[in-house]
């Protein structure tokens, strides 16, 4: 390939993906009329959405604050309630006659080694509502901010639920209208390469052909570029995640001022789980699940009980879910960002967290002209394919660490030998010693400490230190619980329920920062 500049972007695919890619790339890169970088998203005219509403994690409040988008038009157009983390069910046996739960909160733990320590021995409160304030935000229904609040902060970390379809159009329109990204409707029918095995040409419906420099496939399942017309091989990792199906469904409110959850509610069944996420407007719910544990039709009449409704009723979207990712996700000329790129179940918002992540990642990594192409490729894929070995590393965690037992599902995750070889080695480590920041060397890990110490504590594990590891102090944690407490009790004194507050803010608007 003979070394000329990058000048022309194609994103073959609209919808998150795609219009995440476009508005990263416009906003990092010099504009075409500057003599920079011409940009052009092509989109089918009538590819579906879910649509049953989506989670993301707090990397989403500043990725649209760098674009340039009014918080306030966002929760007003894409059908946006406040997340401040996930609640967990029954993802432990019941204590007692309790039901187990447990919340992933966004806050760090306001701990160190020697509390840690302290809080092995006592454990009287779980974990999160004992090292931070958002578990007990997360009880109380409340949002993670006030009115008074500007765009983009608050009194506690958060991230958003969101109507996915709404949220596109949103990008879409930011992207074209004040990014100066082009948009063009049309079905590619072939792709052409060039001598070398680049990507040439992308040939549509009407014969007409649309050329670029670089080529980003945000095409879906599918990958159409990446996956079929280069033939980057996709590893599977069912063998190591179960959950390849999903059944899902929007359900209306019955009382349209029900209160919002500010969380994710992830409910484990015997053969997955299900998610239900408010939004202002509906729920969107779905069950996940494994078809090798479970038939579909057993999985639609789970979903059916979780919603109190006959199963003739639940009429339910079935989505197939390949489990795993692209060997490269940087070949030749062509990028895959999204669904094109890999998946895995939506447990944690993995989804937009890796579309959003590793599109800012090549935004800032962007070559100038074709010579950098191998080396710059290179350095994304080791990144990313860490990134996704850190997903699923995580994800299995849940599984993994579960005292469950009522179902073949459940006895083959905690069988160590489909754990991935890291997980085993920290799960190992972690019987006889704290985890720390040693044990995630990898800088673009999605999950890191904080992740694995609400999920390990949430869940129970269980780590015996010897008396000599640490010269911890009780006296040291009951004066952090009495802080957090206070901190508690002030933040929450400031703080209205969800659907209020969002109310409030489609009237008047959140003062720009």
């Amino acid at each position: 390939m003979n070394n000329k500049p990058i000048q022309k972007v194609i994103i073959l695919g609209g919808g998150t993906a795609g219009w995440l890619s476009a508005n990263h790339l416009a906003t990092k890169l010099k504009p075409a009329h500057q003599g920079g970088v011409e940009i052009t998203v092509i989109e089918s005219p009538d590819t579906p959405t879910i649509g049953v509403g989506e989670g993301t994690v707090p990397l989403m409040v500043h990725t649209l604050r760098e674009f340039g988008i009014s918080e306030t038009d966002f929760i007003t157009r894409c059908d946006v309630s406040f997340k401040q983390g996930i609640r967990f069910d029954n993802w432990m046996k019941p204590r007692g006659e309790q039901p187990h739960h447990y919340y992933h909160p966004f806050d760090y733990p306001i701990l160190d080694d020697n509390n840690a320590a302290a809080w092995l021995e006592q454990q009287q409160k779980s974990f999160s509502h004992q090292v931070g304030i958002q578990a007990q935000l997360c009880d109380a229904e409340l949002a993670p901010k006030t009115i008074c609040c500007p765009e983009y902060q608050g009194l506690a970390a958060y991230g958003y639920h969101l109507d996915a379809g709404k949220f596109g159009a949103l990008l879409a329109e930011h992207a074209t209208e004040k990014l100066g990204v082009k948009r063009i409707f049309a079905h590619i029918n072939e792709v052409t390469l060039s001598d070398d095995g680049a990507i040439h040409q992308l040939i549509d419906a009407r014969g007409h052909a649309h050329q670029g420099d670089l080529y980003i496939d945000c095409s879906g399942f599918g990958s159409r570029l990446l996956g079929e017309a280069l033939h980057v091989p996709f590893i599977d990792k069912s063998d190591v995640l179960f959950v390849n199906k999903a059944l899902a469904i929007q359900v209306p409110y019955d009382d349209p001022d029900t209160l919002i959850p500010s969380y994710t509610k992830a409910t484990a069944q015997k053969a997955g789980w299900i998610w239900d996420i408010s939004l202002p407007t509906r729920r969107g719910v779905g069950h996940v699940f494994s078809d090798k544990h479970m038939s579909t039709d057993e999985a639609h009449q789970v979903l059916a009980n979780y919603l109190q409704k006959p199963a003739s009723e639940v009429n339910a979207r079935e989505i197939n879910m390949p489990v795993g990712y692209r060997e490269r996700f940087w070949h030749k000329n062509c990028v895959a960002i999204g669904l094109a790129q890999g998946f895995v179940e939506p447990l944690e918002a993995t989804g937009l967290l890796v579309f959003d992540a590793t599109a800012k990642l090549l935004a800032h990594q962007f070559p100038t002209c074709t010579n950098e192409l191998e080396q710059l490729s290179n350095r994304f894929n080791s990144y990313v394919s860490g990134m996704w070995e850190s997903v699923i590393s995580f994800i299995k965690l849940h599984y993994a660490i579960s005292n469950r037992d009522d179902s073949q599902f459940w006895l083959d995750n905690r069988n160590p030998q489909s754990w991935p070889k890291q997980l085993q080695e920290n799960v190992q480590h972690w019987r006889t010693h704290l985890p720390s920041h040693y044990d995630f060397p990898q800088g673009f890990d999605a999950f890191r400490l904080e992740n694995y110490l609400y999920v390990l504590y949430g869940m129970d594990f269980e780590t015996h230190l010897s008396g000599s590891v640490f010269n911890h102090s009780s006296h040291n944690l009951s004066g952090l619980h009495r802080a957090i407490a206070a901190k508690a009790n002030h933040v929450r004194s400031q703080l209205q329920p969800n659907r209020e507050l969002l109310q409030k803010i489609k009237q008047n608007g959140l003062a720009k920062m």
